[in-house]
């Protein structure tokens, strides 16, 4: 339909109800002048006569009638759906489509999901968790939760989750058998576990230490595409393994692994939410943004503690 036909009718549906050329021109903002120009138009177009008009009343022709019977019920339901709309702004409901990794989701993503539609049953939520880059505009995602290196230039990023570390670790026994690498070149001497990310890609070994970075050539011994598998392949002494280090923590305490490398090894900005548009979010949007913030920060207050 042209969008001209539909502000046309819009007007007719306006005139017609109200039976007056000057309370519809009242209701719309417009002139009176404006108004009957359009509802002739629209008469042209058609080439049926839609009102009948004497000086002193105004009333809608048999086409007229059959044509306002049909506009009322459409033009009501439209009306309604932009009020509930417009009430999402202001209260949260309607549907929140959230995408993340299962790192995230453990971490950081579920605690804040899972408060959000405790505190607000009326929000119907769907969190997605898989290993992959969403494009979260094309599979309609309202917003997913990524390292912001991984980030599309395109996305507006706020952080939400604290800083992040990726260490070496190694299990005790394996060491025993094999020097300590002092410095991240020595690691391609050693056996290495290595972790095949869900675009098939191996997770590149990247250190940094007084503004110097270091990559690591992988010659990989074991390859899994699994974190937890990472951690026991490790714990089992089948090599060095490079992982986030809130997943080697309990083992880590445990004594069955150790670090190495330490100083190469410096904390780097956590995950961030991402979406499209900063503008008219719904109030479960920010809600739910709102949550993961708090996550962040009792996560960060975790870690703090955790090191004194």
């Amino acid at each position: 339909m042209d969008p001209r036909r539909f502000s046309d009718l819009v007007v007719f549906h306006r005139v017609a109800a109200a039976r007056s050329f000057t309370a519809a021109a009242q209701s719309l903002g417009v002139t009176q002048s404006a108004v009957s120009q359009t509802v002739k138009r629209l008469e042209t177009e058609l080439g049926l006569r839609l009102l009948s008009r004497s000086t002193r009343s105004l009333a809608p022709t048999a086409a007229g009638e059959r044509l306002l019977d049909t506009l009322s019920p459409v033009i009501a339901e439209v009306d309604a759906e932009i009020e509930d709309l417009e009430k999402l702004r202001e209260q949260p409901g309607g549907r929140l489509r959230v995408t993340c990794g299962k790192h995230a989701a453990d971490t950081l993503v579920w605690p804040a999901f899972s408060r959000l539609l405790s505190c607000h049953p009326e929000i119907e939520g769907e969190l997605c968790v898989e290993n992959r880059h969403v494009d979260i505009v094309a599979e309609r995602f309202d917003i997913g939760i990524r390292l912001r290196e991984d980030l599309e230039m395109d996305m507006v990023a706020v952080p939400v989750g604290p800083d992040m570390r990726a260490i070496v670790v190694v299990a005790p026994d394996y060491l025993e058998g094999h020097p300590a690498p002092r410095i991240p070149r020595d690691l391609s001497s050693h056996r290495l576990i290595c972790y095949r990310n869900a675009g098939g890609v191996l997770s590149p070994w990247t250190f940094e230490k007084d503004d110097q970075v270091e990559t690591v050539k992988i010659s990989p011994a074991v390859i899994v595409n699994d974190a937890a598998a990472l951690v026991e392949a490790a714990c089992a002494g089948m090599g060095f393994a490079y992982m986030l280090e809130d997943l080697a923590a309990p083992a880590l305490k445990s004594g069955r692994l150790v670090e190495v490398l330490a100083d190469w090894n410096p904390p780097f900005a956590g995950y961030h939410a991402f979406y499209s548009s900063r503008r008219q979010p719904t109030r479960a949007f920010t809600l739910f943004l709102d949550y993961l913030r708090r996550e962040g920060k009792r996560a960060s207050a975790d870690c703090l503690g955790s090191a004194r």
